[in-house]
């Protein structure tokens, strides 16, 4: 499985809201200098995330996006999902009409992949990543 640009991005800019919340609305241009992302292609991430009701939008000179849940509320998994669509490493494991699933034993290995990857995905939350970012950034390298 392999997570395209719009999962990587999207899950940037979710991050990018969540860390440079203020209570103010951001603007898509300060996000994509600081992401250093095409303001085109988050513009259609950003529709995506409005439309699913991860964000809240204002128009006009004041502005912008911001998250319209708390950060602990949302997962790596939702955002990759709105994206990405399934995380399934295989299409039999989304529909059951393959006429191999009762005795295909490598469907076994899929579904141990799968579930990892859920494990990880659904566990991890965008404050999750914000404390990460805040220990990577708090690290003394002078040592």
């Amino acid at each position: 499985m392999k997570i395209s640009t719009k999962g990587r991005y999207a899950l940037r800019l979710m991050l990018d809201l969540a860390l440079n919340n203020t209570g103010e609305y951001i603007t898509i241009k300060s996000i994509a200098t600081r992401q250093e992302i095409s303001e085109k292609y988050l513009e259609q991430i950003i529709s995506l995330l409005n439309r699913a009701g991860y964000v809240k939008s204002v128009r006009g000179a004041q502005g912008g996006y911001k998250l319209a849940m708390n950060p602990e509320e949302y997962t790596v998994g939702m955002i990759l999902r709105l994206t990405e669509g399934s995380l399934a490493p295989v299409d039999c494991l989304d529909n059951d009409d393959c006429s191999r699933n009762n005795g295909c034993v490598t469907r076994e290995i899929w579904i141990e992949l799968y579930d990892a990857i859920r494990s990880v995905v659904d566990r991890i939350t965008l404050q999750d990543l914000i404390d990460r970012q805040m220990n990577l950034v708090s690290y003394d390298f002078s040592i």
